[in-house]
């Protein structure tokens, strides 16, 4: 059985990883034939921050969904997607209170049983260079599946 989901998570510190983080999901999913399920994790704040930035009204049916698609980091993946046409879709996950970002990606890559997560991230400090920031080390931990992690 090959690769068929691939999940592409991002967040705000990804903003200048997307290029990378792009060329890896294209690499990989491409050759496989694989869609890719581009996914923003939104903190509450961010959430909201997007939403007035979007200038969407509060009472409208808005899903995490539909402000992730028109987020800058998702917009700018989907078009890497769309010139390397590969297939892809896009997700929006608030984390809360009672989830951690890792814990909503964990919690999506099951949902969308993905075959592989990439995640992005950059090291700590010159001394602990095998040291992942703590969303993507939560993610290498309890991934269900395989992760790739992108270097910024």
């Amino acid at each position: 059985m090959g690769l068929e989901t691939v999940l592409l998570a991002v967040g705000r510190s990804d903003e200048d990883r997307i290029e990378p983080l792009a060329a890896t999901a294209v690499d990989i999913a491409g050759p496989a034939g694989a869609t890719v399920a581009l996914a923003h994790v939104f903190t509450s704040s961010e959430y909201d921050a997007a939403r007035s930035m979007l200038n969407v009204e509060s009472e409208s049916e808005v899903t995490p969904d539909s402000v992730a698609k028109r987020y800058v980091t998702i917009r700018e993946l989907g078009d890497a997607m769309e010139a390397a046409d590969v297939e892809f879709s896009w997700h929006g996950r608030l984390s809360g209170d009672e989830a951690s970002q890792g814990d909503v990606v964990v919690g999506l890559a099951e949902e969308l049983d993905a075959d592989l997560v990439i995640v992005g991230g950059r090291t700590r400090s010159p001394a602990g260079k095998a040291v992942f920031g703590s969303t993507a080390q939560e993610i290498l931990l309890e991934s269900p599946c395989p992760v790739t992690f992108v270097r910024g």
